[in-house]
C-alpha cells in the first residue's frame, strides 16, 4: 500500500524537483517506510511506500523492459501469481516477486485491455518512455483513489488531492451543491474547481502533447438467475472463503474491524478458520444505545477472537474533526467516518493490514431501504390520475402527520424519491439554504444517467445499482480509504472482490429482500457459522450520537463554528441556526443537516481560511540513504 504522485509534461524543460519532494512528504502517511523518485524528460514519479509485502526488488517507480516502462501503484492484486505463471509462460521474465512488476508484464503484453484481468484493489500510472504516454487505472469498485489535475501543457496524478492542490482555490459551486443533498461530492468531481477523479473502472490514456483520454472499462450490471438455496448457500461460502484467504496475503499481520453486524462477523469468522491468532477491533459511545462493542465482544467470545475496542467520546469526536478534515480532502459529512478513524487507530498499535466488510450491503442488498419496494407494491395498482391526486394531498398534509410520507413515497417514481442511501437537503431546501443556488445543478444530474442504465430492472436492483455509482464509490469507501491510511494502515475488502461481485450480481431479489430482513442469502450461507446473536440481526449502520451530542456537548461547539465560518458567500447561516434552534428543541431531528453543513464548515476553515497548521498533522521525513531512491531516464 501506498500514496503516488505523477506529472507528464509537454516541455520537456518543465520539472518540479523540489515541489515533487514537498507534495510527496503531504502524504506521508499512506507510505512511511519509503521514498522513491524518477524523473525522465516528460515525466517525474514520486511514490511513497507501506511495506507489506516483501518485495526482493520492488520497490517503486518501478521498470520493466530496460526502463522502457515505470510504474507507481497503489493496491494490491490477488491473482498476481496466477498472471505471473501465465505471462513466463508467454516469455515474459521477472526480476522481482512483487505485484508491481506483474502489472508492467501484463502491460507490455497486452496493453491497457490488462486491467479487465487483473483482481485486487489498485490505482496506478504506467509511463511508457519509448511511446512517450502516460496510462493511467483504477480499480472496478473505486477502493483506491485517484485524482488527477489537467492544464493546457502538463497532467498530474495523485493518490490524494492534497498533493495537486494550488496556494489559493475556488470551491467548486456544483461540487457544493451536489454535496448538500449527498453528504459526499460525487465523482467525478472534486470540491476544488480544477482537481477531478478518475472513476472506478475507468482507464486514462495521456500523450505528450494531446488531452487526456478517459475510457470506462467496467460498468456493473445485476443479472439475475433462477438457482436453488442450497445452490447460493454453498456457492456463496465457498467464493468468500476464497476471498478471505487471497486478501489475507500479507508478510506483516492481518487484523479485522469487527462491529455489531453481521458483514464484519463473516469476515472474522471465515479470518479465524484461516489464521486462528487473527486480532479484531471495536468502536463505540457512552451513550446508551450507540455502542455496539458489547456485541462485538460477544462475538469475539463466541468466535474466540482477540478483540480490541475504544469508547470514544464527544469531546475527542470534535477535536479530531479538522484533521479528518484534512485526511479527508474533501467535506464528508457521513457521522460514521470519525469512529472510523479511531478503530484504525487503535488497530495500527498491533497490524499493518485489516479486513473489513465494506461492499456487502450493496452486492447483497442489505440496506432497510431496499425494503421500500415492498412496501409500496399496493401503489402499482392505483391509476396514474389518482397518484398524481394522492401526491398533491400528500405535498398539503403538515409534516407529522401519519401517512405523509407513505403518500409521498408511494406516488413518487422511484427515479425521483430514491437519490441514493443518504439524502439530506432536498432542492427547496437547498434554495433557502445556498446563497447561488444554481437551479442547474439538481439531484437529477447525477442520478438520471445512472437510472438509464437500469432501465426494466427490479426496482431493487435499480437502488442497489445506483449505490454501487453513488454511495458505495462517494462516501462508503472514501471513508474507509482515507481513515485507515491516515494511520498508515492498509484496507482490505473481501466482499469487493471480482468474484464475489460477479456470483452476487446473479442473485434474485426474492434471494436478497425476503422474511422481513435484508442480504437473506447471505445469512442462510452463514447461518451456524457467525454467532446466532448476529444471524438475523437488524442492520443499523453504524450508530453515532449526533442528535443527542447537537443538544448538549456539542451545542456550543456548533454555534461557534457557524459563527466563525468564513462560508457566507455560500451558505445562509441564519437558516442553518435555524434548523439547530428547532432541533435543539425538539421540533424536528435535523441533526444530519446541521451535521453536513457543519462538516463544510469545517473543511472550509482547514483548506481555504487556513485556520490550521496542517503541518502538524503530517510526518515530515527523516531521510536516510536507504529510504530514498532517485532515478534519472533519459
Amino acid at each position: 500500500m501506498c500514496g503516488f504522485v505523477a506529472g507528464i509534461f509537454t516541455n520537456a524543460k518543465k520539472h518540479y524537483d523540489d515541489r515533487l519532494k514537498a507534495i510527496n512528504d503531504l502524504i506521508t502517511h499512506r507510505g512511511p517506510d519509503q521514498e522513491g523518485y524518477m524523473r525522465g524528460e516528460h515525466v517525474e514519479l514520486a511514490f511513497s511506500r507501506l511495506s507489506i509485502i516483501d518485495l526482493e526488488g520492488g520497490y517503486q517507480p518501478l521498470s520493466y523492459e530496460n526502463g522502457r516502462y515505470w510504474i507507481v501503484f497503489n493496491g494490491e492484486i490477488y491473482n498476481y501469481l496466477e498472471l505471473k505463471a501465465e505471462l513466463q509462460e508467454k516469455g515474459k521474465t521477472f526480476v522481482t516477486n512483487s505485484d508491481t512488476e506483474v502489472i508492467l508484464a501484463l502491460y507490455s503484453q497486452i496493453g491497457g485491455e490488462m486491467v479487465t484481468r487483473l483482481r485486487g484493489m489498485f490505482a496506478f500510472v504506467i509511463w511508457d518512455n519509448l511511446k512517450k504516454e502516460a496510462f493511467a487505472a483504477r480499480d472496478r469498485f473505486g477502493i483506491k483513489p485517484l485524482y488527477y489535475l489537467e492544464n493546457d501543457d502538463e497532467v498530474w496524478f495523485a493518490s490524494e488531492k492534497k498533493s495537486l492542490l494550488k496556494e489559493e482555490e475556488n470551491v467548486n459551486q456544483q461540487a457544493l451543491q451536489h454535496y448538500l443533498s449527498f453528504q459526499y461530492v460525487p465523482e467525478p468531481l472534486t470540491m476544488t474547481e480544477s482537481i477531478f477523479r478518475v472513476e472506478p473502472g475507468s482507464y486514462v490514456v495521456k500523450k505528450v502533447g494531446a488531452k487526456a483520454c478517459i475510457t470506462h472499462y467496467f460498468k456493473p450490471e445485476f443479472k439475475p438467475i433462477n438457482q436453488t438455496e442450497d445452490y447460493w448457500k454453498m456457492n456463496i461460502r465457498e467464493t468468500m472463503y476464497e476471498s478471505v484467504d487471497k486478501h489475507m496475503r500479507s508478510d506483516v499481520p492481518v487484523g479485522a474491524f469487527l462491529s455489531g453486524g453481521i458483514d464484519s462477523t463473516i469476515i472474522a469468522a471465515i479470518a479465524k478458520e484461516i489464521n486462528p491468532a487473527i486480532k479484531t477491533y471495536s468502536v463505540g459511545f457512552q451513550q446508551e444505545g450507540f455502542s455496539e462493542i458489547t456485541i462485538a465482544k460477544e462475538s469475539a467470545t463466541k468466535l474466540n477472537i482477540e478483540n480490541h475496542s475504544k469508547i470514544i467520546t464527544a469531546e475527542e469526536y470534535r477535536d479530531e474533526l479538522p484533521k479528518i478534515m484534512w485526511h479527508m480532502d474533501d467535506p464528508l459529512a457521513d457521522p460514521a467516518c470519525v469512529p472510523l478513524y479511531f478503530v484504525a487507530r487503535e488497530a495500527r498499535k498491533h497490524v499493518k493490514v485489516v479486513l473489513s466488510g465494506e461492499g456487502a450491503d450493496e452486492l447483497f442488498g442489505g440496506y432497510n431501504i431496499y425494503r421500500e419496494p415492498q412496501s409500496l407494491a399496493c401503489f402499482q395498482y392505483v391509476p396514474d390520475l389518482l397518484k398524481t391526486l394522492l401526491n398533491r394531498l400528500a405535498q398539503i398534509l403538515p409534516e407529522g402527520v401519519k401517512g405523509k410520507s407513505f403518500l409521498e413515497r408511494g406516488t413518487t417514481p422511484l427515479e425521483s424519491r430514491y437519490i441514493g442511501n443518504a439524502k439530506m437537503f432536498n432542492e427547496e431546501e437547498k434554495k433557502k439554504l445556498v446563497k447561488k443556488y444554481n437551479p442547474e445543478y439538481t439531484n437529477d444530474l447525477i442520478t438520471n444517467p445512472i437510472y438509464q442504465m437500469s432501465v426494466n430492472q427490479h426496482a431493487v436492483n435499480r437502488m442497489q445499482h445506483l449505490d454501487m455509482y453513488t454511495w458505495l464509490r462517494g462516501d462508503i469507501l472514501v471513508k474507509a480509504d482515507k481513515m485507515t491510511m491516515a494511520h498508515s494502515l492498509e484496507l482490505r475488502v473481501p466482499f469487493l472482490d471480482n468474484e464475489v461481485f460477479s456470483l452476487a450480481t446473479k442473485i434474485p431479489v426474492e434471494r436478497k429482500i425476503a422474511q422481513q430482513t435484508t442480504k437473506y442469502i447471505l445469512r442462510k450461507a452463514f447461518e451456524g457459522i457467525v454467532p446466532e446473536h448476529v444471524y438475523m440481526r437488524k442492520k443499523l449502520g453504524f450508530p453515532v450520537p449526533i442528535r443527542h451530542w447537537l443538544k448538549s456537548e456539542l451545542y456550543e461547539w456548533a454555534v461557534t463554528v457557524i459563527y466563525e465560518s468564513a462560508t457566507d458567500e455560500y451558505i445562509d447561516k441564519g437558516y442553518i441556526r435555524k434548523l439547530l434552534e428547532e432541533h435543539c428543541q425538539n421540533k424536528m431531528d435535523h441533526s444530519r443537516k446541521i451535521w453536513t453543513v457543519l462538516s463544510f464548515m469545517v473543511w472550509h476553515q482547514v483548506y481555504i481560511e487556513k485556520k490550521y497548521d496542517t503541518s502538524r498533522w503530517h510526518t515530515r521525513r527523516r531521510r536516510s540513504e536507504e529510504q530514498v531512491i532517485e532515478t534519472e531516464v533519459m
